[in-house]
């Protein structure tokens, strides 16, 4: 017999599942947007070729605008731009390797 903590558990797994199963259907693939061009903002990821990097676009979102202002003070970027840098950045962290030193 389940007690109300494995219905409320079970209950988020679903929700969960749901929302990567509806979000894994729109991913992106960065590379088709993002680019490093070694003249251009020192060799940073930019998005499309313009002069905006992955940085700025994460940082925005960092600082709490949701996705329609950026749009709104950035119209030259599109929604795609905007998980495309998301993507770049999740698989950044995912190559990530961290080597442990010795004592």
């Amino acid at each position: 017999m389940r007690d109300d903590r494995t219905e409320r558990h079970h209950g988020r797994r679903g929700r969960l599942a749901s929302f990567l199963a509806r979000h894994t259907l729109r991913s992106v693939d960065y590379r088709k947007i993002i680019a490093i061009e070694p003249g251009k903002r020192s060799g940073r990821p930019c998005v499309r070729g313009l002069r905006i990097t992955v940085y700025d676009v994460l940082s925005y979102l960092a600082s709490g605008m949701t996705t329609q202002q950026i749009l709104e003070d950035f119209p030259y970027l599109t929604e795609d731009d905007i998980r495309a840098c998301l993507a770049y950045a999740a698989d950044a962290e995912r190559r990530t390797v961290i080597s442990a030193s010795d004592p």
